[in-house]
């Protein structure tokens, strides 16, 4: 590392956290204010970081304690760490901490790379909204308490508190614009009332001296209005332009310059009264306007974290029987069963002897977890094997459950493209600018004395953030729409994706079939009681439809409850075995559970049959007499009249064959008996020729098809397969609508258009009075912001209006 790896700023300033110093510490030619400073410098040069100081001067913060320190020595104790944890397996812990130091772009760099400054950091990503980093370490290089130190140590010290642990943290108001708000919309009254003898008298006040001590008030007032109310405009377009690039705050910061600047020149002079009142409304609407942008954002994220990431229900065990509820109802000390593939919804303690789980979900490790009765189970993790019974020790969490849904590990890169509308709006600012010089270039050689008006309406004016809230603000509210709907999007760029899909392509069981509302009949060997209890034990170990429906009706025909299932496994695609009472059951396709699967003792009626067998010899089959969903006759009409081409794949027999061909269409391919490699490959296979695949499938045997579909959607009724290899998650009593929701996926692009075009215009128009020196600085600062307001409602009355246009709720 050398001196000039890390520009210094001056001798007298901090060069980590920019205070004022004696220059007595020192290091690589810098100087620091403290040793704290210093040492998180050396920490930075050793790990090749210095890139951080060239983010913004003085980025850093005063570090406030040691490495070592023994202020958090309570980090050492396991039931104070185990209630501060979001999840750890043994080998690696995730962890959250509220930084209320967060600040700016070099905050963000800087906390996304701790794993280069401390080797047993895996991965730390930062929610700058909610000033929140999430960390991910390995348990056997460092641990809770030295990452704490170790955020202590660089200037941002957590605030941990346990009640962070039980309770989420409510949204709260950002007092520190509000006080902005305040200040500016103060000091602009008062600027506006000072102003008044001048907009009445014709600029001559009559009292002499007077009009000069209102100016010079007023300077006085605008003050704060530029140092403070319009600081995080200066701050982003710095920010900007030491990146090299123009950014939407740009025209803004520069348009308040050139009136401050203007102002305090002709003030000084004597020469005019400035522009203060203009300066001043420009930042006051421009508050106004960006608070009312966030808040209507903020409201969007609100209604989505809490409504849209609970679709699914959880079987709850209460007063001795076993029923369906929302994950969202379970409370501390409530009783769960999960049953195979399922994921566990909440934090909980497990009942039962023993369980697998597959934590690949949270930590992408596909090793499963071997866990014992009285040991804690993270919420997210998957369970292999048999059905559990827990007891939740923790609320699920919305926020968390989002970012597993959310991980990495499961986005291949998909429904990541941008709006279309970025490529037109990038270039705003820089034609702005250039519009703004040839005006001044013109004023100057035509009315010397429009030209500082003119350019500061020109930059004013015009709204590039009005164009990039057509797209924010319209896939915002569709995304609220669509949850009404009781379709849960993972990201707003899934409708864009939607909207492009030409093929459809349907499983059958699960997903245009009932899981429970089906006719059940069995043939074979005359069981027992106590063989319909082990064939009901075992089945009811299994998410799958069909082993549900075959559970569920042996309830009644079942009498010893008592059986315990061991050595289960389940081969997706082909079916299921335990051992229950001694003996080994077998459970699913001919070819799975017979030895000579072409000696069947099927039953003529149509149905999906499932075969039974005990001990390696054959007792009989269920067939399952399919109830379609309501409305999927009618969604499948729909689809097909829109143009989409329909496919159906199912590891099912063919015995629905011409029950489908009805409902599909004669020319829908439809194949059967396809296992989860074959029904990617399918979908692979249509990619290939150019067509932009859906995927309807349960979430089970289909999860390869419906991550590699370009947009997966996973069909749930009330059992918790959330899946993360889906795009979006359909409830099962949702499916009726799914055609008026593809439709209503489709409205997006004209709303958008619409939206953008009429701000395209505004502009247009803006702009031609502006460059005319017919629009005054302070109307031009109304105008703005209301430009934003503007297309905010329009797109929320499009949205909702083509939502209730289709029969959608809105």
């Amino acid at each position: 590392m050398t001196e000039t790896d890390c520009v210094p700023t001056t001798k007298t300033a901090c060069h980590h956290c920019g205070e004022d110093c004696d220059a007595s510490i020192r290091a690589e030619g810098h100087a620091f204010c403290c040793e704290g400073c210093r040492q998180v410098y050396l920490l930075l040069s050793e790990n090749g970081m210095c890139t951080y100081y060239d983010l913004d001067k003085s980025p850093g913060l005063k570090a406030k304690g040691r490495f070592a320190s023994d202020r958090f020595d309570y980090l050492d104790d396991e039931g104070v760490v185990s209630r501060l944890i979001r999840f750890t397996d043994g080998r690696q812990t995730h962890v959250s901490f509220h930084l209320p130091q967060m600040h700016c772009a070099s905050c963000i760099w800087l906390l996304e790379n701790l794993g280069r400054i401390h080797e047993g950091v895996v991965s730390s990503k930062t929610d700058f909204q909610r000033k929140e980093v999430f960390v991910v370490f390995e348990n056997g290089r460092t641990s809770l308490k030295r990452i704490v130190q170790l955020l202590a140590f660089i200037g941002y010290e957590p605030h941990i508190s346990l009640r962070d642990a039980e309770e989420r943290r409510p949204r709260t108001w950002n007092r520190h614009y509000v006080y902005r708000i305040g200040v500016t919309g103060f000091c602009f009254g008062n600027i506006m009332m000072l102003s008044f003898p001048e907009y009445f008298s014709g600029g001559e006040v009559g009292v002499e001296g007077l009009g000069k001590v209102f100016d010079r008030l007023n300077l006085l007032l605008s003050l704060p209005v530029v140092f403070f109310g319009a600081s995080e405009f200066f701050v982003s377009a710095w920010k900007g332009l030491r990146q090299r690039w123009l950014n939407i705050d740009a025209p803004i910061a520069l348009a308040i310059l050139v009136a401050f600047g203007r102002s305090v020149y002709e003030i000084t002079t004597d020469t005019g009264p400035g522009y203060l009142d203009s300066m001043s409304g420009i930042v006051f609407f421009m508050l106004i306007g960006r608070w009312f942008q966030q808040m209507t954002y903020d409201a969007i994220s609100f209604d989505r974290d809490y409504r849209s990431y609970f679709p699914l229900g959880v079987t709850a065990i209460r007063g001795g029987r076993e029923g369906n509820v929302p994950v969202s109802s379970l409370r501390k000390g409530d009783r769960i069963l999960v049953r195979n593939e399922e994921m566990v919804p909440a934090d909980a303690v497990l009942s039962s002897p023993t369980a697998e789980i597959d934590y690949a979900f949270v930590s992408g490790e596909n090793t499963p977890v071997v866990k014992r009765k009285g040991e804690l189970v993270y919420a997210g993790g998957r369970l292999h094997g048999a059905a559990v019974e827990l007891e939740v020790v923790t609320p699920v969490t919305a926020s968390y459950i989002t970012r597993l849904w959310n991980n990495d590990a499961f986005q291949q890169g998909k429904n990541r493209e941008r709006s279309f509308i970025h490529p037109w709006s990038r270039y705003f600012t820089a034609v702005l600018f250039t519009v703004a010089v040839i005006s001044a270039v013109y004023w100057t050689r035509t009315d010397p004395s429009r030209v500082w008006p003119v350019v500061t309406s020109i930059l004013i004016v015009a709204c590039p953030c009005s164009l990039l809230l057509s797209a924010t603000f319209t896939y915002g509210n569709m995304v609220r729409v669509f949850g009404r709907n009781r379709m849960y999007l993972k990201n707003a760029s899934v409708i864009e994706s939607l909207s492009a899909v030409d093929t459809v392509v349907f499983d059958k069981t699960g997903t245009m079939t009932h899981n429970r509302s089906a006719k059940v009949s069995y043939q074979g060997v005359e069981l027992d009681s106590r063989g319909l209890s082990m064939i009901r034990e075992v089945s009811r170990q299994s998410s799958h439809p069909l082993s549900r429906i075959i559970s569920d009706s042996l309830t009644q025909g079942s009498s010893d409850s008592t059986l315990a299932v061991t050595d289960y496994r389940e081969v997706a695609g082909k079916g299921l075995e335990g051992r229950v009472g001694g003996s080994v059951i077998r459970m699913g396709s001919p070819s799975f559970v017979l030895e000579e699967p072409e000696q069947t003792h099927a039953p003529s009626a149509a149905g999906t049959r499932v075969y039974v067998s005990m001990d390696g010899g054959f007792c009989g089959n269920f067939t399952v007499s399919n109830h379609y969903r309501e409305g999927v006759g009618e969604v499948a009409g729909e689809l097909r009249a829109d143009g989409y081409a329909m496919h159906l794949l199912s590891g099912d027999n063919d015995r629905e064959k011409d029950n489908l061909k009805g409902i599909l269409g004669e020319g829908a391919p439809l194949r059967f008996r396809q296992d989860p490699g074959q029904k990617l490959e399918y979908i692979r296979s249509l990619q290939r020729q150019g067509r932009r695949v859906l995927m309807l499938g349960d979430g089970l045997n289909d999860a390869g098809a419906l991550r590699q579909s370009d947009v997966g959607v996973a069909v749930s009724d009330d059992a918790n397969l959330f899946s993360p290899a889906s795009d979006a998650i359909l409830q099962g009593d949702a499916v009726a609508r799914f055609s008026r929701l593809m439709r209503y996926a489709r409205t997006a692009k004209p709303i958008v258009t619409a939206s953008f075009t009429l701000s395209i215009l505004y502009n247009l128009v803006g702009l031609s009075f502006a460059t005319q020196g017919l629009l005054s600085p302070l109307v031009a600062a109304i105008l703005m912001p209301a430009s934003s307001i503007s297309i905010v409602v329009l797109v929320t009355v499009l949205t909702s209006v083509a939502a209730r246009r289709l029969g959608l709720e809105s």
